[in-house]
Parts: structure tokens; C-alpha cells; sequence
């Protein structure tokens, strides 16, 4: 048996924990640091979301994890200037593909990612390695790591950032096992793989899916597949744009989900993008007044802003959102009601993947019809827990 031992389990009382393989070696390297139990679900979720996410699409792939769910997760298209400046990239910082992805995955939800656990699909390179030395991030595993990536991320929390490196080919066993209150439970590992081939049925009017949408629903439902249950997720521009996680009602998730993807929306306007940041505000305090400031809650509006500024309006939300189209969403079991779909459109969603097999199908079909989006009906479900 080989075995890694933690720093402690989920929480710093309960003692002895581990990591253990029965029979030969374990595909995962301590480079540096420590990790934690939570360090290592997050890590070993976002390593399998992040290498079915590169199979499926063939581009460099990120995932952001907080406590076994992703915060968010992208493949490595390049950012435009509005992306950019809403993530804080300067316009002279060039970007690997690799680093494009977890800029977009970090910039998914940042309030969520503070202090995420990073997962990379490919060998983690220099470009990659400054975007993460700048982030509040406890720890990243990837194949690899050059020599002077490794090098940055050694220096980031004072040498305790903890750095792993897993065998890309690893392959786990047909059955997996876990143990909950001392009952030891099995089943098959989720191989099911989620490419181009389970984006049919299409069971709508509307019948087109554009290569953009494609590689928005494979993110989407790639996320899913590691995301704890009821989901669903919404994408765009090859990232997740909201997650809703971890919800026992599925109206919740969407709304939940939805209300991040307007978040994500607002922050590319104007008034966001030129908000008059203290000059030496950090990251972490921009990202905690633009969400002040599109919550409508700027009562100390002195910690954030050189002068005050005026909260967008209710009206001025819903006149920037109201131009949104082409966003796609996925949900890891079936809507059982049309109630998802009316709150999807209210976040310009065009494309639907879900699983079907709900007795009321033929309603949520004709709510997609009635406002011409496109809906796959795939019998795949993605339930994690």
C-alpha cells in the first residue's frame, strides 16, 4: 500500500488523515508543501474536470475549486480588452493558452475562487505560474511543471504553497469505495465521457448549434459532471459564467446559477469598467467593490473609490441584460417544470442540454420553442455527490 499523509481531514480535529492506494504506487507528487483532505478532493474533482474538459474539446483547460465544487472553470480561448481589463490583466501581459484558461476559470465567480484549489490540464508554464502568484490560492496540481513556473509557485506563501504533480495517465479502477459512518459503499467509476457525441438529441424547433455554443455546453456539462448535485451551470465564451451548486430544489440551481451569469454580464459594462479604484486597492478589495457596487451596498463607498459613484439603477441592469443572447446552460438531471427555462431567458440563454425523462418533457420543450432556443435531450445524467 502507499500512502500520503495530510496535514488533517475536513476539519483540524479530526487526526490521521490520508490518501492510500491498495495496490501499487499513487499517481500524485508533493512538490511542495502540504496538502490538506479538502485540498485533495478539490484537487483530484478539478484534475478529472480538467483533463475530460481537454479531451473533449482538444484546448488547454482550468478549473477554480472551493470545498468539491468549481467556482469556475474555462478552456484557453484569448481574452478580448473588455476581459481583461474585468479581470485585471494588463494589455502588455501576454498569456500561454493555459494561462488565458485559468484567468477565465478564476474570473468566472472571483468572489467565490478566493483561495481555490487550481487544477491545469497541461504542464504548468511561467505564464501560467505569475497569473496564480498573484491570486489567493492554496495550492494547484497539474502534469507538470517547467522549471521556472515550479520556481515562482515555491515562492508563494511564504514556500507553503502546495504544489502537486499527478500522472496524466492514471487510469482509476472500475470500482470505487467510500466510507461514511463506518458503512463502506461501491459503485462504478463515471466514465461516461461527455464530448460532441452527447449533444443529440435536439428536440427543438430551433435545430443549430454554432462551434461557439458547442464548446460552451461541453464546458458546461464537463463541469457539471464534478459539480456536488442538483447543478446547473451556464456558459459563455468558453468558460462557466455561473454555477449553482449543491441545491436540493432545481429552480434554486438555475436561479442561483443565473443570478452569477447576470453578475458576470454586468461587470463588462461601462460603469464597472471604468469604477475609480483607489490606487492602491488590491485585487481581492476591487473584487469586493464591484460587488458592492453592483449589490446596490456602497454606504462606505470611501474604502474603495477615489470619488463616489453612483449605483446602477434597476432599470440600467435590466437594459444591459436585456441585450445578452448566446449564453448556454446545462443542468445535471432533468427540469422537471418550465419555470428553469422562463428564468434562463431572463439571462439570454440560447442553448439547453439536459437529460430529459421528466413527465412534463413536451412543456419545457414548448417554453425553449416559445422563446427559439435550442434543447438537447441527451438521457445523460450527472449527479456527484
Amino acid at each position: 500500500m502507499d500512502r500520503l499523509e495530510l496535514k488533517y481531514g475536513c476539519n483540524p480535529n479530526q487526526k490521521q488523515a490520508a490518501i492510500s492506494v491498495e495496490e501499487g504506487t499513487l499517481p500524485l507528487k508533493v512538490l511542495n508543501g502540504k496538502a490538506g483532505y479538502i485540498n485533495l478532493l478539490d484537487a483530484l474533482n478539478g484534475w478529472q474536470l480538467v483533463s475530460s474538459l481537454k479531451k473533449a474539446t482538444g484546448l488547454a483547460s482550468a478549473a477554480s475549486f472551493k470545498h468539491v465544487s468549481p467556482a469556475g472553470a474555462a478552456v484557453g480561448l484569448a481574452l478580448d480588452d473588455v476581459e481583461r481589463s474585468m479581470y485585471f490583466i494588463s494589455e502588455s501581459q501576454e498569456l500561454s493558452n493555459l494561462a488565458a484558461a485559468y484567468v477565465r476559470a478564476r474570473g468566472a465567480d472571483r468572489m467565490s475562487s478566493f483561495g481555490d484549489f487550481i487544477s491545469l490540464s497541461d504542464e504548468c508554464d511561467l505564464s501560467t505560474a505569475k497569473i496564480i502568484k498573484a491570486e489567493v490560492s492554496d495550492g494547484v496540481i497539474a502534469p507538470s511543471y517547467t522549471p521556472e513556473a515550479l520556481e515562482v509557485l515555491k515562492q508563494k506563501k511564504g514556500g507553503s504553497f502546495t504544489v502537486l504533480a499527478i500522472d496524466s495517465g492514471w487510469q482509476a479502477p472500475l470500482l470505487e469505495t467510500r466510507s461514511v459512518f463506518g458503512i463502506t459503499f461501491t459503485q462504478e467509476h463515471n466514465a461516461v465521457v461527455l464530448d460532441r457525441s452527447v449533444l443529440e438529441p435536439v428536440v427543438t424547433h430551433e435545430q443549430a448549434i454554432p462551434e461557439e455554443a458547442v464548446i460552451d455546453l461541453l464546458v458546461a456539462l464537463n463541469t457539471l459532471k464534478y459539480t456536488q448535485s442538483n447543478s446547473v451551470c451556464y456558459a459563455k465564451r468558453g468558460q462557466t459564467i455561473g454555477v449553482g451548486a449543491g441545491q436540493q430544489s432545481r429552480i434554486h440551481c438555475t436561479r442561483l446559477a443565473g443570478d452569477k451569469a447576470d453578475l458576470w454580464h454586468l461587470r463588462q459594462c461601462k460603469a464597472v469598467l471604468d469604477l475609480p479604484f483607489l490606487p492602491k486597492l488590491s485585487r481581492n478589495d476591487k473584487d469586493n467593490a464591484v460587488e458592492h457596487y453592483l449589490q446596490g451596498e456602497l454606504d462606505e463607498w470611501q474604502r474603495y473609490f477615489s470619488e463616489e459613484v453612483r449605483p446602477l439603477s434597476a432599470e440600467q441592469k435590466q437594459e444591459i441584460l436585456s441585450r445578452v443572447s448566446g449564453v448556454s446552460l446545462a443542468s445535471d438531471a432533468f427540469f422537471p417544470f418550465r419555470d428553469n427555462i422562463d428564468r434562463a431567458a431572463r439571462s439570454g440563454v440560447s442553448y439547453v442540454v439536459q437529460s430529459g425523462g421528466s413527465l412534463r418533457d413536451e412543456l419545457v420543450i414548448e417554453a425553449c420553442d416559445a422563446y427559439k432556443m435550442v434543447m438537447v435531450c441527451n438521457s445523460i445524467r450527472l449527479f456527484h455527490h
